[in-house]
């Protein structure tokens, strides 16, 4: 004789505290009472996952129970993370916006499903040397920024209020990385010319970051509106920062743009008509570097290499703040060299005014007797 099928049993419907579970077409569903107003909501959770289903309901209810306040509900960090993209999207630049996307979607580690005042000085050190395993210091530095972003958002949001952990950035020994030194641009932009023979674009990506110090993303994603060439200016209109300089255009970028200027859109498309990729860029700087025996630098590293030059022509500190976009001053100083060239020449000038070079008006003198 065959065996009856048994078939699965399902739960039944019960309390979990202030809320009702639900069992209905395969999912998870909840009710609950606040004052004289029911609710029944869906977890979408299957029924195997009910400990999961449970904690949605409940999380619900608390942030139903605030909302009734006119509090802000306290949430998780993968969700305080999606909660600052949607607000901030149309605020930010899209590179900043990638940025947190990839540090919620891929760097959260254990700390994903914790409250925001669960994240504690403990846990957030031991998250970041998870992170360290693979990554080196100075990101781990950024990732607690990140970090740090979420949660003030959160705080100004009222979700929390204060800063639940309290985590110093990591001291990082500062490399002096390379710049693309000033006699060989010349040389170095005919070889990109070369290499981008068939997508000129690309070529003009990099000239746009050296002529006027954008950002990687900025260069990529300009756009003829924002040129202005009458008074000989550009304005990027998606910014890291939301600002909104009006850059100066050299004259042998100006002359460039203008043989193929159009009255909108993308400055720099493709060969498919969209923006050209970082990867791609970064692949034409490494095959230029190689081909002029320099040593390879990121994209980043034109913005750099543009705010040093304006170092060493004398501009101060505070414009080329501007010039860049920055928020600190801080962050400026961290994009300069010192080139010891001009160092050593400035010693000798100040050995010659001061009598101690032995030299005076050109003429050797001695400085002591025989």
């Amino acid at each position: 004789m065959n065996e009856p099928v048994r078939l699965p049993q399902v739960p039944k419907s019960y309390r979990c505290g202030p809320v009702t579970m639900i069992p209905r077409g395969g999912r998870w569903h909840f009710r609950y009472q606040l004052g004289n107003e029911r609710k029944l909501r869906t977890t979408r959770e299957p029924l195997k996952n009910r400990a999961r289903a449970e904690q949605v309901a409940l999380d619900a209810y608390d942030a139903a129970k605030l909302r009734a306040r006119g509090e802000e509900p306290e949430p998780r960090l993968h969700q305080a993370v999606d909660l600052w993209i949607r607000a901030n999207a149309l605020a930010k630049s899209r590179s900043h916006i990638e940025n947190i996307e990839t540090f919620g979607r891929k760097h959260l580690n254990h700390l994903a499903d914790l409250r925001l005042t669960q994240l504690t000085t403990a846990q957030v050190e031991d998250a970041r040397r998870i992170f360290m395993e693979t990554h080196a210091a100075s990101s781990a530095n950024q990732w607690l920024t990140y970090l740090r972003l979420i949660c003030h958002w959160a705080i100004r949001r009222k979700m929390i209020r204060a800063m639940p952990f309290d985590v110093a950035e990591l001291k990082v020994k500062r490399v002096r990385k390379p710049l693309l030194p000033k006699e060989k641009v010349s040389v170095w932009l005919a070889e990109v010319d070369a290499l981008t023979e068939h997508e000129p674009s690309l070529g003009l990506v990099l000239r746009l970051e050296i002529g006027l110090g954008l950002r990687g993303s900025e260069a990529r994603q300009a756009r003829w509106e924002w040129l202005d060439i009458e008074r000989r200016t550009y304005t990027p209109g998606d910014t890291k920062g939301g600002e909104a300089w009006a850059r100066p255009v050299p004259e042998w970028l100006l002359a460039e743009l203008q043989r193929i200027a159009k009255p909108l859109g993308w400055m720099v498309p493709g060969l498919a008509g969209t923006p050209v990729s970082l990867s791609r860029v970064q692949r034409i700087i490494d095959a230029a570097c190689k081909a002029i025996g320099i040593p390879r630098f990121t994209a980043h590293r034109l913005r750099a290499t543009y705010a040093t030059w304006l170092a060493d022509e004398g501009v101060p500190l505070h414009t080329i703040k501007n010039a860049l976009g920055h928020k600190d001053i801080r962050t400026t100083e961290g994009y300069l060299q010192v080139d010891m060239r001009g160092v050593a020449e400035a010693q000798k000038r100040i050995a010659i005014k001061t009598g101690m070079s032995g030299i005076k008006s050109g003429n050797p003198t001695r400085t002591h007797r025989d």
